[in-house]
C-alpha cells in the first residue's frame, strides 16, 4: 500500500464502558478521510477479568463478547456484534483491520489441577530452585458458559509448560516448569530464557495446542474478516510458530494477510534474529527507534539528532519495520514505561510519517489525547495527561498522502538541526521539505527540485514563505524545539510555476 499509515486504535486506559467498537464505527470515515489506511485493534476476546480486561489476560479466544463469562457478556470494548460491525464499517471506507493475537499465555482457569513441576528462579530460568514436586494451579479451562460452541477443547495442564503459582505454597516466588516439559530455546535470552512471561504458558510444541490455534485462525477469519494480525509478546514464543500459523491462516483466507510482531527489545540484532526465523513473513515494531525517541526527548539539545536512526530496524531492514512513537505498553505508568516527552512527539512523528522508509503507526493517545489515574511502582497514585497532537498529525498525514513521493535527500549534517526533502514524481511534482531542531531555531539550504517556486510551512510555525532559486534550492527554517514542513503554495495568487 503506497504511503500506508496504521493507527493503534486504543491505549491501556480506554474507559471500560464497552464503547470502543461503537467509537470506531463512528470515527472510521473521519480516519479514512485524513489518511489512516489500517487500524490495529485491541484483543477482542474475553480476558480473565471480563469487561475490565484490556485483553492481554486471555481467557477464551472464542468469546468475542458473546457469552456470560468472567462476570460479563461484553469485553472491555463491546460485544461480538459491535466488533464485527465496526470492522465492516472500517473496511467499507477503505481501512484495513488488524486483530491483536496473544498466543503466549492464558489466565483465569476454571478449575485447579495437581501435577508435578520443578521450581526455577524467576530471574534466571536456567537455575532450578529445588527438586520436582507436586503443585496445584488453575490450568483447567472448561469455558462453562460457552458449552463447547465453536470449539469443544478443554485446556489442561499438559497444554501448558509453566506457571508462576502453586496453591500448596502461595508465598514461593518461582516459575514452575511442568514434568516432561522444557523451556523453548528459540526465544529471547533475557533472564537466561524468556519463554515464560505470565499466567499459564502455552506449550506450542504440543500438537493439540498447535491444531487448536490453527483451527482458531480459520474460525476467527471466517467470523471477523480481518486483514491481518499483530502478534503479542513474540520474544517469549518459539519464532517459527508464527510463520507456520500465518501460512495456515493465509492459505485458509486465500489472500495475503499482513502481520507484525511485538518484539520489545532495544537490541536490533534480536529483531533481525526473529525476522530470519520467520522467513521475513512477519514485520516488527521498531522498539529501538522508540527508545531513541525517548532518549532524545529527555536529553534535549544534548542529543545528536544525526544519530536518531542508529541501530534501528527502519535503518537496517526498512521493509519490515513498523515505526512508532509510543504505544500502550510504553505509555506512562505501564509495564514498559519509556516516555517520549510531549515536546518531541511532533518531531518524532515527522520522522516516521514524512520519510520513505517504514510503515508508520500512530498511537491513539497521541492523536486524541488521554487522561487517566493509576498507581506507580512506588505505590503512589498519579494522574496522567497526554496531549492531543491531532491538528499537526492531520497535517502530516495530508502531506504524506499528497507530497510524500520521489527521491529523498537527507541533510543530517548538524547535531541539533536536521532536514530532508522529497523531490516528488510525475504525478506529485511539487515535493516537500522537512526541517526540525531540538535546540535553537535552524535553517538549511536544501534541494527540493522545483525552481522559482513558493513554499509555505504547513505547520504555520514559520509565517514567511520560501522562494526556491533557479536550481530548485531554498533556505528552509524551523523554530527551536520544533518541526516545519514546507510544501508548494499552489493557491491561484501564488508564484508557483509548473
Amino acid at each position: 500500500m503506497t504511503n500506508g499509515v496504521m493507527m493503534q486504535f486504543f491505549h491501556w486506559y480506554n474507559s471500560a464502558d464497552g464503547t470502543l467498537w461503537k467509537e470506531l464505527e463512528d470515527k472510521a470515515q473521519d480516519l479514512a478521510n485524513v489518511g489512516i489506511t489500517a487500524l490495529w485493534l485491541p484483543p477482542a476476546y474475553k480476558g480473565s477479568v471480563g469487561g475490565l480486561d484490556v485483553g492481554y489476560g486471555v481467557y477464551d479466544l472464542f468469546d468475542l463478547g458473546e457469552f456470560d463469562q468472567k462476570g460479563s457478556i461484553r469485553t472491555k470494548y463491546g460485544t461480538k456484534e459491535e466488533y464485527i460491525k465496526a470492522i465492516k464499517k472500517a473496511q467499507s471506507v477503505g481501512i484495513e483491520v488488524y486483530a491483536d493475537v496473544v498466543f503466549n499465555h492464558k489466565l483465569g482457569g476454571d478449575e485447579a489441577e495437581e501435577f508435578s513441576a520443578t521450581p526455577f528462579n524467576p530471574d534466571d530460568r536456567l537455575q532450578a530452585m529445588g527438586e520436582q514436586k507436586k503443585i496445584k494451579a488453575w490450568t483447567h479451562f472448561t469455558f462453562p458458559q460457552r458449552k463447547g460452541q465453536y470449539s469443544s477443547l478443554e485446556w489442561h495442564w499438559w497444554h501448558f509448560d509453566a506457571v508462576d503459582y502453586n496453591a500448596y505454597d502461595e508465598n514461593e516466588n518461582a516459575i514452575y516448569l511442568f514434568e516432561g516439559k522444557s523451556f523453548d530455546p528459540a526465544v529471547d535470552s533475557e533472564k537466561g530464557n524468556f519463554d515464560y512471561l505470565m499466567g499459564c504458558d502455552l506449550d506450542l510444541r504440543n500438537s493439540e495446542v498447535q491444531q487448536e490455534l490453527k483451527y482458531w485462525a480459520q474460525w476467527y477469519l471466517d467470523t471477523t474478516g480481518v486483514d491481518g494480525f499483530r502478534f503479542d509478546a513474540v520474544k517469549h514464543v518459539r519464532a517459527g510458530f508464527f510463520a507456520e500459523w500465518l501460512k495456515h491462516a493465509r492459505y485458509h483466507a486465500g489472500r495475503d494477510l499482513f502481520a507484525v510482531g511485538e518484539y520489545w527489545s532495544y537490541e536490533v540484532d534480536a529483531l533481525h534474529y526473529f525476522i530470519e526465523a520467520t522467513g521475513g513473513h512477519v514485520a516488527l515494531f521498531d522498539a529501538p527507534l522508540h527508545y531513541n525517541f525517548s532518549v532524545a526527548s529527555k536529553q534535549g539539545n544534548n542529543y545528536d539528532l544525526r544519530q536518531i536512526f542508529d541501530n534501528t530496524l527502519v535503518k537496517e531492514q526498512p521493509s519490515l519495520a513498523v515505526t512508532l512513537v509510543d504505544n500502550h505498553d510504553s505509555q506512562p505508568l505501564q509495564a514498559l514505561e519509556s516516555i517520549v516527552e510531549s515536546w518531541f512527539k511532533p518531531l518524532a512523528y515527522a520522522l516516521i510519517l514524512l520519510r520513505t522508509d517504514g510503515y508508520p503507526c500512530i498511537f491513539y493517545a497521541d492523536y486524541y489525547g488521554a487522561n487517566y489515574k493509576d498507581v506507580g511502582d512506588n505505590g503512589e497514585e498519579y494522574e496522567i495527561w497526554l496531549d492531543s497532537h491531532q491538528w499537526l498529525l492531520d497535517k502530516f498525514l495530508f502531506v504524506r498522502q499528497t507530497y510524500g513521493y520521489g527521491h529523498q535527500y537527507d541533510y543530517f549534517d548538524h547535531p541539533n538541526t536536521i532536514g530532508w526533502t522529497r523531490l516528488g514524481d510525475e504525478e506529485h511534482p511539487e515535493g516537500m521539505a522537512v526541517i526540525l531542531s531540538n535546540s535553537e531555531e535552524g535553517t538549511k539550504f536544501m534541494e527540493i527540485g522545483q525552481a522559482n517556486c513558493k513554499y509555505i510551512d504547513i505547520t504555520e510555525h514559520i509565517k514567511e514563505p520560501v522562494i526556491t532559486d533557479d536550481n530548485g534550492w531554498g533556505n528552509f527554517s524551523c523554530q527551536g524545539g520544533s518541526v516545519s514542513v514546507w510544501i508548494a503554495d499552489i493557491t491561484p495568487n501564488s508564484s508557483h510555476q509548473k
